[in-house]
């Protein structure tokens, strides 16, 4: 049965009592208070998501990359053509791209699922499992769906949320693949933050200023057509998103729901993110950003949700890479509280500190 509405339940809050738990303990460790940094920070974070202290470390972490076309790319919005999509999927499903590599290195999986690559049939039945269409509509001129496909989509990224928690996952990781898709993140952001093109638009995969200037246009012309709708994400999906950022937003709040932790990565991944957090609101507290990328709309929809990234290494990749290379340090602040001796456990008293 097709839903009809995109509905999330009331987010819950991490728990408060292991987070005091988590930060009672950080306090007797064999440090001086506060000399972790931002991992004590983490730590606590994490403990609060599972709610123990201290915390487990992550048994399976889990990298699901959303793939789809948009229209949008005909207009030269980016350095590479559209056909550039499919072959990716291909590469992810070979385990050849940048995330699959840097995925093993941080211990964890990567899935792919075809949400509108521009190809009549998906890579495979398990890839094309959630398919909406091939390739959203060009923002600029035409919605990037139908209202009856972005409420699909967004129930979507519900299912494959839920899949992956059901099947053990305890960390999720949303990473994107398409061709000109910075575009449509970016008109979302910009939607959704009252900004102008000019503020947030950036160089996606590396276009030159020719490329920039119908960037800037084709956000234009798609903002024009959102306006008065900015309190609306789904109308905002429908109208200036695709079937992937809508996957995205469903997968992001619903890991919430699932009471998942969610690192995040980066421009459309978070985009996605501030559409989430707008339908469910709450969801952000699960949520810890990977990175920083070099797109401008990528630091305003961080401030929005007020997350810090917890890496700036200047990387514009998407797929889910940035918040990869992340996740070792998210693993770092899970072993530091959990495997640290206290002060007791290590023979050395208070007068000694």
């Amino acid at each position: 049965m097709t839903p009809q509405v995109a509905y999330f339940p009331d987010v819950p809050a991490p728990d408060p009592e292991a987070a005091a738990a988590a930060r009672d303990r950080q306090a007797i460790l064999t440090k001086p208070s506060g000399a972790l940094g931002r991992l004590e920070d983490l730590s606590v974070w994490v403990a609060s998501c599972q709610g123990v202290c201290p915390p487990k470390q992550f048994e399976r972490a889990r990298v699901v990359v959303f793939a789809g076309d948009h229209g949008v790319a005909r207009a030269g919005v980016s350095a590479y053509p559209a056909e550039v999509t499919a072959a990716m999927v291909a590469n992810f499903a070979a385990g050849g791209a940048a995330v699959n590599v840097l995925a093993e290195v941080a211990g964890a999986s990567v899935r792919v699922v075809d949400m509108a690559v521009d190809v009549a049939e998906p890579l495979s039945p398990a890839i094309g499992a959630h398919k909406i269409r091939r390739s959203s509509g060009d923002i600029a001129v035409e919605d990037a769906l139908t209202p009856d496909e972005v409420v699909r989509a967004i129930d979507a990224g519900r299912r494959i949320a839920d899949e992956e928690v059901d099947s053990g996952a305890d960390l999720l990781i949303a990473g994107d693949m398409g061709i000109g898709n910075t575009t449509p993140a970016t008109t979302l952001v910009a939607a959704l933050t009252d900004s102008e093109p000019v503020v947030v638009v950036g160089r996606g995969t590396g276009i030159d200023d020719a490329g920039w200037m119908r960037k800037t246009a084709a956000v234009r012309d798609a903002l024009y057509r959102t306006r008065r709708l900015s309190a609306d994400p789904v109308a905002l999906l429908r109208i200036c998103g695709g079937a992937d950022l809508a996957a995205m937003t469903g997968f992001c709040a619903q890991a919430a729901v699932r009471r998942t932790p969610v690192l995040l990565d980066g421009m459309v991944v978070t985009a996605a993110a501030l559409a989430a957090d707008t339908l469910a609101p709450g969801a952000r507290q699960w949520w810890q950003a990977g990175h920083r990328s070099t797109e401008p709309a990528h630091s305003l929809a961080l401030q929005r949700l007020d997350l810090t990234p917890l890496l700036e290494l200047d990387m514009r990749l998407g797929e889910g890479s940035g918040a990869v290379v992340a996740l070792p340090v998210l693993r770092a602040a899970v072993a530091t509280l959990a495997s640290m001796a206290t002060f007791e456990e290590a023979g050395i008293g208070a007068e000694q500190t």
